[in-house]
Formats: C-alpha cells, structure tokens, sequence
C-alpha cells in the first residue's frame, strides 16, 4: 500500500525532509507538484520520524504543500538486450532520443555478489597497449583505477581498451563530463564499430549532483545482469573523483560533521561497495572494472586515491600522456603471466623494466655533465627506444608482437649476456639476426 503525505517540512539544495513512518533507506519516492509535473526521490537518512530524501533532477518548482508519495520499492535500472547501444542519464532515462528501454526492472545498489560463487581470476584481458599487456596485464573480474590528474588523455585510453577490449558487453559511466567529453565517447564507439555492444549512463558537469551518485550504481546493476546471463562485461567509471565529490556536497547539505578533507567518514565504504562488484562467476559471465581516479594536485595522499588505492587490485600511473612502469602495478598479472601467456613474457618484463630504470639514472648523469659511459650510452639508446615503442599509448601490438619487439629492442641495445636474462631464454628467444652479429 502506498501512502501519501501532503506536507513538506523542509528544502534544502536537493533535499527534502517529510514527517514519514514505515519507510526505508533508499526506498523510492515520487513528489507529484501543483503545476501536475512529478519529480523522483530516494531516502537518504531517517531520524524518528524525519525522512530525509534526495530528489533527483531539480528542487525548482516543488512547494511545501506538494504531495509526496513512497513506492515500497528501491531506484531500479532497466535491464535487457535493448539497453546496448543506448545513452541514458544517472535516473536512467535515454538521453539520446531513442524510445523508451523495454526490460526487467532491476534494483540497484544491492549486495556483492556471493563469495562462495567467486573463482580465482586466471584470464587476460588483452587491450594492445603494451605497458598493461605486457608489464602490468589486465586480468579478467579485476578492479583497478587509473591514477592520474585533470587534462591527461585517461578518457582516451579508456576508449582504446573499450575499442581493444574482447568483452561481450561495455557499460562506460560518466561522471561530471563536459559536453566534449560525452561527445567524444560517443564518436568513439561509432568510429570503432563497437556501439551495438556499448551502453552509456552519463552524468553531464551541468546535471544535478544528485544523479552523479546513481551512475556506478546503475551500470553496475545492469552489469550484474549481464554477467549473470553469461555475458563478459566490461565497467568504465570517470571519474570517480566527481563521484566523490558528489557524495561531500550532499554530506555537507546534511550538515554531516565531515572527515578528511571535508569528505564524509563514509567514503572508504562508499566505494568499496561498487569497486567489490568485480566478479568472475563460477560456470557464467564477468565483471571487470576500470576507474578513473584524477587526483587534485597530482596528490596519491588525497582521500580518494587514498581510499582507492586500499580497496582496489593494483593501479596504472598516467602522467605526461603516458602509463608510469614505475608507479603502476597490477597485483594480479602473476595469476597470468608465464601461465597463460607465454614462457618468456616474466623474464623479459622484469629485464626491461630493470633496464629502463637504470637508463633513468644514466640521464641523471648526462644532465648534470658527467662523463658517459659506453654502458651509460647503450641505456641512453635503449631509454629512447623503450618510450617510443612502449610506452607511446598510440601503438598497437597484441601481446606476442610486443614481447617480440621487447626482444629486438634489447638486441639492438645490448649484447645478450648484458641484460640478465637466464640463458635459456636467451637461447630460444634472443632474435637471430642479433646472435649472427
């Protein structure tokens, strides 16, 4: 049975307050206003008998003598095949001017999926880029952010992995994006060919905060579905720093006494409960997920790279248009590398990263006009020659054509018994052109 209550005690920002019993946390509800317009809410905070709702869209119109009526229900997503291809809003409504998504009411922000029906992640997610192929591979049901700060191309690569990605299904979350950046999304998908598998819930940097909060939620909803329909999903969340600050701006509306840096106390919570929807299903689907996390002032101390960085499998750096190899890390590529990919791939990793770190500090030296060292000069090559064609996030190499490249590259720069590889390896994967000379 669904009540109605015709009396609004308070408005504040985009919440309201109504004097209401035998309601629940999150349980939806619609305020029908005089002018015949309704508008949804959600219950955020019950104190007695004072609810506290978010309304989602706006507060503009709604008066104090306006009807507000529970739903018995939570927010729910529409789930089905109509859904790919499609752009809809934080409230899940099409913005993209198609008709109305015909499906299965799903409710969102429900529970992980079960421990018990979890399997140990053992496959690859292949992307083509070679600083997460081969140095930090991407593994199937990971959760991992992207650590980077305002204006680095990291929506960029988001689109190169959903265009490389052989994912059944992609569900990009956009949060606080700009007009450019939505577009861009979209031109992506179409240029690639991938749309009919792509399904976009965007909050634009001019909607209100409130449905900024319901975008993970709503794509991880349908996620789950898929996943459990057999499906390999693919999550892209940007950026959940806006999501972050989406949640501080409502807690402050609330008068909540605030944390660290003025986020809620909540915040570690807040975000393992979407990141931990990662899953490979036993005998079904997968979900796995990348978020961007831009750090204001380029700081891994501020609460929510912080935050992230506990709750999260591993992370990539972006700085300067490329992945960091030093500050990145993937704490699930041993469950693939050497097993499902190739025998050379580990050592050859290691030996190119040791490499490349030591090139560093031979450009240390040549900065502050020491003399130079043949070695120092062969690092120098090699430095040059790793960042263009491994580090450069315009190139596209499987995986095996990558590992090759990382071979010659070391051959072109260093005599086989320089780069401290067993010689096993040596023997079966040191080009042979190389080993003539």
């Amino acid at each position: 049975m669904k009540i109605v209550y015709e009396r609004i005690n308070n408005m504040r920002g985009n919440l309201i307050t109504v004097t209401a019993e035998g309601v629940g946390l999150g349980e939806l509800a619609r305020v029908d206003m005089e002018d015949g317009r309704s508008v949804y809410a959600s219950v955020l905070r019950i104190e007695g008998d004072q609810v506290t709702l978010q309304v989602f869209e706006t507060t503009r119109g709604i008066s104090t003598g306006d009807k507000v009526t529970f739903l018995n229900r939570q927010m729910q997503a529409t789930y089905g095949e109509s859904l790919l291809g499609r752009r809809l809003n934080g409230t899940g409504e099409p913005i993209d001017g198609g008709p109305e998504i015909i499906g299965e009411a799903v409710d969102i922000g429900q529970t992980s999926f079960n421990p018990v029906k979890r399997i140990v992640p053992r496959e690859m997610v292949r992307t083509n880029i070679p600083m997460i192929d081969v140095f930090n591979c991407l593994v199937k049901s990971q959760k991992i952010p992207i650590f980077s700060v305002p204006g680095e191309p990291y929506n960029a690569l988001l689109m190169r992995i959903a265009n490389q990605t052989d994912a059944d299904v992609v569900i990009i979350g956009g949060m606080g994006l700009t007009f450019k950046e939505y577009q861009a999304f979209i031109d992506n998908a179409e240029a690639a060919g991938t749309l009919n598998k792509t399904v976009m819930f965007i909050h634009r940097a001019t909607d209100p905060a409130v449905e900024c909060l319901l975008v993970p939620d709503m794509a991880l909803a349908c996620a789950e579905k898929f996943a459990t329909d057999g499906k390999h999903v693919l999550v892209l969340l940007t950026d959940m720093t806006a999501f972050a600050d989406s949640i501080k701006e409502i807690a402050i509306t609330m008068d909540q006494v605030p944390s660290n840096r003025g986020y809620p106390g909540s915040l570690y919570s807040d975000l393992a409960s979407r990141y931990e929807k990662a899953v490979l299903i036993e005998g079904s689907g997968s979900i796995t997920i990348i978020g961007v996390t831009t750090m204001p002032g380029d700081d891994v101390t501020h609460p929510v790279p912080d935050n992230t960085g506990y709750i999260t499998e591993g992370q990539f750096y972006l700085h300067h248009g490329r992945i960091d190899p030093f500050g990145s890390l993937s704490r699930l590529k041993q469950q693939v590398i050497g097993k499902v990919t190739r025998a050379d791939h580990g050592d050859l990793a290691n030996a190119m990263i040791r490499l490349y770190a030591e090139s560093k500090k031979a450009r240390e030296r040549q900065s502050m006009g020491f003399k130079l060292s043949r070695w120092d000069e062969k690092l120098l090559h090699y430095s040059k020659l790793f960042e263009d064609r491994m580090m450069n996030l315009e190139v596209n190499y499987t995986l095996e054509q990558a590992l090759d490249l990382g071979w010659e590259t070391l051959a072109e720069c260093f005599q086989p018994n320089e780069v401290g590889i067993k010689q096993t390896m040596i023997d079966q994967f040191w080009p042979k052109v190389a080993q003539k000379k």
